[in-house]
């Protein structure tokens, strides 16, 4: 029985296997997502979110051709007019998102450039994108609020 012992002890410590530090295993996956979040407007005037169910994340430009398409029958509403072209152009450059909308400044109210912010910024932080990540959005017909870079009040940078 003391030789059985003794040939397993032998192979346990003869294995090469060593103790090691503590390594870092990099983000946490995102997993795999039933759909994308889109932000409508409820009866009260806020934002939120609505579910839809896609069967993956998708990209931003696939999130926002759905969010202009509307909120279906969800009870919820856009700030957005409808629009027959619902293709936004997405570029990215360090801290900031560029949306290129096929829009102008006078189809979107406050509340809408918020519906499309959270939306984008929703799909760049669910696919494992920094918080701390701004949008900006561009018109068809440029105004000056185009080139303001946006957070989305729903989703914060610690959080």
């Amino acid at each position: 029985m003391n030789r059985i012992w003794l040939v397993v002890v032998l192979l346990l410590v003869g294995c090469g296997v060593r103790p090691s530090g503590v390594t870092d295993g990099g983000d946490p996956p995102t997993g795999v997502a039933p759909g994308v979040t889109l932000y409508f407007v409820d009866a009260n005037g806020e934002l939120r979110p609505q579910l839809r169910d896609t069967s993956r994340l998708g990209t931003v430009s696939e999130a926002l051709d759905l969010l202009l398409s509307g909120p279906g029958g969800s009870g919820l509403r856009t700030e957005i007019a409808s629009t027959p072209t619902t293709r936004v152009v997405v570029t990215t450059a360090p801290n900031v998102i560029r949306l290129l909308l096929p829009l102008t400044a006078r189809d979107v109210t406050p509340r809408g450039i918020d519906q499309i912010v959270c939306t984008a910024l929703g799909v760049h932080v669910q696919s494992g994108g920094a918080r701390t990540m701004k949008v900006q959005t561009r018109f068809t017909q440029p105004a000056p609020e185009s080139e303001v870079e946006r957070t989305c009040p729903l989703i914060t940078p610690g959080g």
